[in-house]
């Protein structure tokens, strides 16, 4: 059998130059003994600029702290070690088109192991790019983010759907029910809203319903309120710890704040402009009745406003046998 002889070093030149990787071999005093063109290219230092200089001065920047005490730690107890990008992005001077570049460090995953050649203890550091890497994962998680927000946001409004909010109005009640606190629900409808994109169209309507939305959304003050879109023309708040006195003049201010958008409406039948209905009901934090029928009573309060009259909010009790009188505003009916 034929014996394989080693490489000779201009063939090992070659092997450690045509690697797509960052090969730096530093002695016992720290000086480089090894430094491939991966690493020419990626610093803008030539070979022979780099060769028995201390590994802290080889670079045209000192390399991180970090970098030096791993350098250390290898040589002097044999340990390898691993900076991670996580926690070490870019240690070392290295960009891109080397010097050429001005710009940002390239992201850096730098291994440090540990050789003895003729009993003197080396340190081998190998270096890769991890930029590429970096960016698939920024735009992985972009569009991971953006497929979660598709998930549960409205795409004409920009509100929350109809699916997040029946979620978050599942945890809402939980709240309520062991915080002993209170909740109310509103639901909201423009009024003869057919009859507007009948008349004025489709994308009238569309910029109608932004518009609304936009200023719903603008009403609330907390980061527990939600506002969504419930289907169609219809929206839906839910404001936990708000209590029904409380909850009535906010329906008030939700009805006032479309009104004063005075956005024409000729084919209304109550006004001149475009207006809301508003049904809401509160689960006080002490009632003992299914939570459940929330929800169901603002829809009934909100029929109740239609039918007697619209332009108005209504109030009912979360029992369906009580009910408040309807809310009207006499003053902004044509």
């Amino acid at each position: 059998m034929p014996r394989l002889l080693p490489p000779s070093p201009d063939a090992m030149g070659e092997i450690f130059n045509s690697i797509n990787l960052g090969l730096i071999l530093v002695n016992g005093q720290q000086q480089v003994t090894l430094w491939n063109d991966w690493v020419v290219k990626h610093s803008g230092v030539k070979t022979g600029e780099a060769l028995t200089k201390n590994i802290t001065e080889a670079f045209s920047e000192a390399p991180s702290p970090s970098f030096i005490s791993a350098v250390s730690n290898t040589i002097n107890y044999g340990l390898p070690v691993v900076l991670s990008n996580a926690l070490h992005r870019s240690p070392l001077a290295l960009y891109e088109r080397g010097l050429e570049q001005t710009g940002k460090r390239i992201h850096q995953s730098i291994s440090l192991t540990p050789i003895t050649i003729a009993e003197e203890r080396f340190c081998l550091i190998q270096i890769s790019d991890s930029t590429t890497s970096i960016k698939r994962e920024k735009i992985l998680r972009s569009h991971s983010e953006l497929l979660k927000k598709e998930a549960t946001t409205d795409g004409l409004t920009g509100l929350y759907n109809r699916r997040f909010f029946d979620e978050h109005y599942k945890m809402a009640l939980g709240h309520t029910l062991r915080q002993n606190t209170p909740l109310s629900v509103f639901m909201v409808d423009i009024d003869f809203f057919k009859e507007f994109n009948d008349h004025y169209g489709h994308v009238a309507g569309d910029h109608a319903l932004i518009q609304v939305a936009s200023t719903l959304k603008k009403q609330l003050q907390r980061a527990s309120d939600v506002v969504a879109r419930f289907g169609g023309e219809e929206f839906v708040l839910m404001l936990p710890h708000m209590n029904q006195e409380a909850a009535s003049q906010f329906a008030e201010k939700l009805r006032q704040a479309i009104w004063d958008l005075n956005i024409p409406h000729v084919k209304s039948q109550i006004a001149q402009q475009v207006s809301i209905s508003i049904g809401y009901s509160t689960l006080p934090g002490n009632d003992a009745s299914e939570p459940n029928i929330l929800l169901t009573t603002a829809d009934a309060a909100l029929y109740r406003a239609k039918r007697n009259g619209r332009n108005m909010s209504f109030f009912l009790n979360p029992q369906p046998t009580q009910e408040s009188s309807p809310n009207p505003h006499s003053d902004d009916k044509s």
